[in-house]
């Protein structure tokens, strides 16, 4: 059996989604994404449905209690379905995010911000080159964070002693990285950096 993620389902709408509009909905979608090998979303996710049935965390029109058509056009203003698209092309690209026993958390120097690493070995690779993805993510839905990462170089496969070069999958700009990394990051769809190592 292997696990798989998901930011929520259909009748739990926990507060942090109620509150949190669309940064936390991309939150969630990050690491739902990129910290498991197998995920999936609910229907409507795309469009932050985000309101609550009173005094209950569940979504007010539930699909437990009525046929629900959508309108998913109306998903390409938050964008959320964007967001989805790019992380499920991230995944089909690096084989270290199919993998389930490679997860490894970086300390960050910022309660808000969280830090976790997808490595894989060549030779484990089915490209036969050795696959590194660095994930940093914004838990703050509303504010931007910021603060340095540590990272464990070691652990990654990279040199310890040396800087080196990786490309954010998510905004398309390129970064000289070391173990110590000063990063920041805005709420909503920009919450995060998906930093690969282009060794895939």
């Amino acid at each position: 059996m292997r696990p798989s993620f998901w930011p929520t389902t259909h009748d739990i709408l926990p507060p942090y989604l109620q509150a949190g509009g669309t940064g936390a909905f991309a939150v969630r979608a990050v690491l739902a994404a990129l910290g498991a090998p197998s995920w999936g979303i609910y229907s409507g996710y795309e469009l932050v449905e985000n309101v609550p049935r009173p005094g209950v965390e569940e979504q007010l029109d539930n699909e437990k209690y009525e046929f629900r058509p959508r309108d998913y056009s109306a998903g390409e203003s938050s964008g959320i379905a964007r967001l989805l698209g790019s992380l499920n092309a991230i995944r089909r690209v690096h084989p270290a995010l199919r993998q389930l026993q490679n997860v490894r958390v970086h300390p960050t120097e910022n309660d808000s911000l969280v830090c976790f690493s997808r490595h894989l070995a060549a030779e484990h690779s089915p490209t036969d080159r050795a696959d590194v993805v660095i994930v940093v993510v914004n838990l703050d839905p509303w504010n931007t964070q910021e603060g340095l990462v540590h990272l464990d170089l070691a652990a990654l496969g990279l040199p310890v002693d040396a800087p080196f070069v990786v490309r954010d999958e998510l905004g398309g700009t390129t970064h000289t990285w070391h173990a110590d990394n000063f990063v920041r990051l805005a709420p909503s769809v920009g919450c995060a950096h998906v930093m690969s190592t282009g060794q895939a």
